[in-house]
């Protein structure tokens, strides 16, 4: 393989693409931690190392000593600093977003339009409510500790739930294969400290269930009937029914280039 000398070293297109890979990976770790306590440990992981190279050049026996049993361990310290991020970043890994464009799909039309209708009157009333849409084989563990209905998607069934002072307006509703298949399930919370303080426990399970699967979530704020989803890890608040419907269509993976002019006409009328 053709080598270009630099220096004393010979530089290949092997070594280049390898150098490639290599940013890559530490660029998409840096997206995948920034803005979470754990970048502020890879920092304090680096500075320990960095301090580490320092002493031993300056020839501190003791503190070198120190410092490298603190490193030794340092293998078992990341998994336990980065725990979260290493379960978030296996569960990204673990799921096949192609495919489950093609097999997942967990809408339909009537689903949708019983949801759009049971949030729509949910906002109005200030009834708090989260909602969550998993695949098919998903959230099994968190269904088996609610409270299983295997329900019709309906309106009126979901205002119901969500009702105060009702028996399972606590937790959320997971809708699995178009079927209400749990109520009153609890959630993981998130501990993203971008979280605005203006959010409650609701969002922040949203946020954390959505941080860690393949999932779409819908909450009503019960203080001010606001509607919000989460997706990857990520909140959007402040939605109207209408952008609520388009968010759906494309979540659920129902939504081609033929019902365009067919999402446009409902749009139109709720609007009205």
């Amino acid at each position: 393989m053709m080598a270009i000398p630099i220096g004393f070293l010979e530089f290949g297109f092997r070594d280049l693409f390898e150098t490639l890979v290599i940013a890559f990976v530490l660029y998409y770790l840096y997206r995948w931690i920034r803005g979470t306590f754990a970048i502020q440990a890879a920092v304090g992981l680096l500075f320990i190392i960095f301090i580490n190279l320092l002493v031993s050049l300056l020839g501190f026996t003791t503190l070198n000593f120190i410092l490298r049993s603190i490193l030794d361990v340092g293998v078992l310290a990341v998994f336990i600093i980065f725990q979260p991020e290493i379960r978030k970043l296996l569960y990204s890994l673990g799921q096949n977003t192609t495919f489950d464009r093609f097999v997942g799909r967990s809408g339909s039309d009537e689903t949708i339009d019983e949801v759009i209708e049971a949030v729509r009157n949910m906002a109005h009333s200030k009834t708090g409510a989260l909602i969550v849409f998993a695949r098919k084989s998903s959230l099994q563990d968190l269904v088996d500790f609610g409270v299983k209905l295997d329900s019709t998607v309906k309106a009126e069934l979901l205002e119901t739930i969500f009702k105060r002072d009702t028996p399972l307006h606590d937790g959320a509703v997971v809708i699995r294969n178009n079927r209400i298949v749990a109520a009153s399930c609890y959630l993981p919370i998130s501990q993203n400290p971008n979280i605005s303080s203006v959010f409650g426990t609701r969002h922040r399970a949203a946020v954390g269930i959505s941080e860690t699967n393949n999932v779409f979530v819908i909450i009503v704020s019960e203080e001010t009937g606001r509607i919000s989803i989460a997706r990857n890890g990520d909140l959007t608040s402040g939605l109207s029914i209408q952008k609520l419907r388009s968010e759906m269509e494309k979540a659920l993976g129902i939504v081609d280039e033929e019902d365009v002019g067919f999402s446009s006409e409902k749009a139109e009328l709720e609007m009205k």
